[in-house]
């Protein structure tokens, strides 16, 4: 983290949420990716499901994996946030 003053999180999310460049104020040596570890999974899909997907990571300009995984994981997101 650099010298910059400390922000209290209220104040480091409000700038964050406005777009504003808070990479000063992080401790990058510090920083850490929770839940990292992965766990491969088999999935069948029907071959109309396999092309649309590629269809829009296409349109995306991203692979298949990366984006059955945002997909998924906004889901996920969504529905722990409705089931509170």
């Amino acid at each position: 983290m650099s010298h910059e003053q400390q922000l209290s999180a209220e104040e480091f999310d409000r700038r964050f949420e406005a777009g504003e460049d808070i990479s000063a104020h992080v401790d990058w040596a510090a920083a850490r990716r929770p839940n990292r570890q992965t766990q491969r999974v088999n999935v069948d899909f029907p071959t109309w499901m396999v092309e649309a997907l590629d269809t829009e990571a296409r349109h995306l300009g991203v692979s298949r994996q990366a984006l059955v995984k945002v997909w998924i994981a906004n889901c996920l997101a969504r529905d722990s946030h409705s089931a509170r």
